[in-house]
């Protein structure tokens, strides 16, 4: 059984990700090629991190996630329900799994842990698409 907040962080990642895409033609301000790279570069520094047996939490690891999120805010800036929300989709995409855990066998749960520490730590998201704003 699915929890109510996960199922928020999907429709948050969803409906922000299309926004996003309806004002940007698609993301074409994007660079593709050089965030591929970027992602494939912290990508192998998270393996390092996951074969010494570092935490979610650790400072270093969330030193990359920052990097992630980072990499991600190139496209838009996600709220935190969002980028929790992707982290889910990395789980539950097949190809997305695959993607990720050609790095690392533990990758996929590794982040998906780490960003959720993030989310509940972190600083610079875009306000939830749900959330109400003041009068």
């Amino acid at each position: 059984m699915r929890n109510s907040y996960e199922d928020e962080c999907r429709k948050s990642l969803a409906r922000e990700q299309a926004k996003s895409l309806a004002g940007t033609n698609n993301w074409e301000h994007v660079d593709r090629e050089r965030v591929h790279q970027d992602w494939d570069v912290l990508y192998r520094e998270i393996t390092t991190f996951l074969d010494r047996g570092s935490l979610p939490g650790d400072q270093q690891v969330q030193e990359l996630v920052r990097r992630h999120f980072d990499i991600i805010c190139r496209f838009y800036t996600p709220s935190k329900e969002a980028y929790v929300g992707m982290s889910l989709f990395y789980a539950e995409d097949e190809a997305m799994r695959a993607f990720h855990d050609s790095y690392h066998p533990g990758m996929v749960e590794f982040m998906g842990a780490a960003i959720k520490v993030f989310a509940e730590q972190g600083s610079g998201f875009a306000p939830s698409a749900g959330a109400e704003t003041p009068a």
